[in-house]
């Protein structure tokens, strides 16, 4: 069987950070699922995108995580794979998609390294900042591949940024936390990955292992 593109990006994370210990496509969940953690996790939560949700929470020392993508988030990826090439059709979708993986890793990885406390907004922020460097660089690495020199040109990169970085609005979001949130996190992500683009590859790949300290010890995981 092949790998499907969520294995392939998860694998990707592992060897860059560190092995989860659990297959994290195991994790998905349905919308009628997606609909009831929605509830239990507030008011703010219902602002947040309906085509990619994932929902970390720990009860009993375990981590229980689902992630959620919508039936058109899905299908847009099956008629565009990015396997076969990056496009304007396909590219939020791709960014959404390895996000919620990034999101999902990190918060096992953390939790496995001893953190239980995963509802602060300090955590949220993390995990956001984190996911949005971590996503501009798989990005780079899909580029690369479509390209016969291996390069990344100036172009793509700000074709690259435009859509992860410049397109979002933290205006988008009523809840001022969020607001807040999505401001800093976006803007203090797109000046990290400023910076990893003018360094050489060498020093890139030393910054790129050293983003994320992660230890292999900790708890036990769960899908929620």
């Amino acid at each position: 069987m092949n790998p499907t593109l969520f294995s392939e990006v998860q694998r990707l994370f592992e060897r860059t950070y560190a092995n989860v210990g659990i297959n994290l496509e195991d994790c998905l969940i349905d919308r009628s699922r997606c609909r009831q953690l929605t509830r239990l996790a507030g008011a703010a939560a219902h602002e947040l995108s309906d085509l990619a949700r994932t929902f970390l929470r720990t009860a009993d020392d375990r981590l229980y995580v689902g992630i959620y993508y919508s039936g058109w988030l899905i299908e847009q990826l099956e008629r565009h794979d990015p396997r076969s090439g990056l496009s304007d059709s396909n590219i939020r979708s791709l960014i959404m998609f390895v996000e919620e993986i990034n999101h999902a890793l990190h918060g096992a990885l953390q939790f496995k390294a001893g953190l239980r406390r995963i509802d602060g907004e300090d955590f949220a922020r993390n995990l956001e900042l984190q996911g949005l460097v971590d996503t501009y660089l798989v990005l780079l690495l899909f580029v690369a591949f479509f390209r016969r020199t291996q390069k990344v040109s100036r172009t793509d990169r700000r074709w690259l940024r435009f859509h992860l970085f410049e397109s979002r609005s933290a205006d988008a979001y009523r809840d001022r936390n969020l607001r807040a949130r999505y401001l800093e996190t976006t803007e203090l992500a797109a000046t990290y990955t400023h910076y990893l683009d003018s360094l050489n590859v060498a020093w890139m790949r030393s910054a790129i292992s050293m983003r994320s300290a992660m230890t292999q010890n900790g708890g036990t995981f769960s899908r929620s």
